[in-house]
């Protein structure tokens, strides 16, 4: 499917950045971008004809971005507008009502392409056969996943929408991951495709450290995966509250076993962060999540070259820059979290998503704090600029600890 978007925001990077969410989803996407301080304000006829979406930033000079929002909900017939707001502006911004609502320096790229799809679809009217929220969640039947009895919703993905769930037959508590495959969107294949490697790429693996699948189910515009549910929270959570170093050790040890055993199959994860590092009741790890796992061999069938995957805190530089990778980007994704666990800190900040990919290639290894000095060497080796200055296997990390 090909949609018209309009871009509107006084700061070129912004709408740069925004055209390369939009665009790393919809390939073939008209994107028009304007600038309101440049051209002008938009007067008060623009009707939006011939757009899909309505991308508004809040930067338009002396102009506040609520009262633009305000003049375009107030029009009728007007396209959906998406709103990229401020802290400080979003209570005024969801009272005047925008179809979606996020905040401009806080973009997650899976929920700004999860929000734009539902925009869409509401828009289209397609939503009630095609969403996979659909379902009456007061009994726990969702009328697309039979066997299952829904407890509650945990989160969502750029495709799929992801589950706390009780198998009916033996009462085992699992995850369910769903996918929706949108009717007419041939956008969604690929995703489609995608998700169904994705089971097929952890359910081949027996491994302590990689989470268990239980069951692959297949519709017309759904697939579904149920997967071992894991009580105790994600690694994320884990460094929030504080772990030693010795903790850190042991689960840069665990995490490594695991990928030296994904990257054994000739699969690369592509996504790891602490947010995919899940822990059980053991204090075992769990690795989850290969939504952006492929394997290395089909590389140049699955994607296109130069698409940008992943989460930008954790992205090896030729990651960040849309270039070839391989099991070695992993190793350093694994060495940004190491550094993380340490000192509780990711290694590069940034306003922007590019700003940090940028700092990645360019700027210094950071050094840890003197107490933690003789682990530096460990983080150099993961962390070098060069794939081929890194340690080059996940076993070699084993190796090294």
């Amino acid at each position: 499917m090909t949609i018209k978007v309009m871009i509107i925001d006084e700061q070129a990077e912004f709408r740069s950045l925004l055209m390369h969410h939009v665009t790393t989803f919809w390939p073939d996407a008209i994107i028009s971008a304007y600038d309101p301080t440049a051209a002008g304000h938009l007067p008060d006829e623009f009707s939006g004809a011939g757009n899909d979406l309505i991308l508004l930033g809040n930067a338009h000079g002396e102009r506040k971005g609520v009262d633009v929002l305000r003049q375009f909900k107030g029009k009728k017939n007007f396209p959906p507008v998406v709103y990229f707001g401020s802290v400080e502006d979003q209570d005024e911004a969801r009272r005047i009502g925008p179809d979606a609502h996020f905040i401009r320096n806080h973009i997650n790229h899976n929920s700004l392409i999860v929000g734009l799809s539902d925009v869409l679809a509401a828009n289209q009217r397609v939503a009630s056969t095609a969403s996979l929220f659909v379902g009456d969640m007061r009994t726990g039947i969702h009328p697309l996943i039979k066997g299952y009895r829904f407890i509650r919703r945990l989160g969502s993905t750029e495709h799929s929408g992801v589950y706390l769930a009780e198998r009916e037959s033996t009462h085992l508590q699992v995850v369910l991951k769903v996918l929706r495959q949108m009717p007419g969107r041939d956008a969604s294949i690929g995703a489609f495709d995608r998700f169904l490697q994705e089971y097929e790429t952890i359910a081949g693996m027996d491994h302590p450290n990689i989470v268990k699948i239980y069951d692959l189910g297949v519709a017309d515009f759904h697939a579904h995966i149920a997967m071992e549910y894991i009580s105790g929270g994600d690694l994320r959570g884990r460094i929030e509250d504080g772990i030693t170093a010795n903790e850190a050790i042991d689960y840069l040890r665990q995490i490594a076993g695991a990928l030296a055993a994904v990257h054994e199959q000739g699969v690369l994860h592509r996504d790891l962060k602490p947010g995919n590092i899940m822990l059980r009741a053991d204090n075992s790890i769990a690795l989850i999540d290969f939504g952006l796992a492929k394997r290395a061999k089909l590389e140049n069938e699955i994607t296109d070259k130069g698409e940008i995957f992943g989460t930008p805190y954790y992205m090896s530089p030729e990651q960040g820059h849309g270039n070839g990778v391989d099991e070695r980007s992993d190793i350093y994704s694994l060495g940004v979290i190491f550094y993380e666990m340490l000192t509780g800190e990711k290694p590069y900040r940034a306003d922007t998503a590019m700003g940090i990919i940028y700092q990645h290639a360019q700027a210094p290894i950071p050094l840890l704090p003197t107490r933690l000095a003789h682990y530096q060497v460990l983080i150099n080796m993961m962390l070098a600029k060069s794939p081929d200055d890194r340690l080059q296997s996940a076993a070699e990390v084993a190796e090294w600890l």
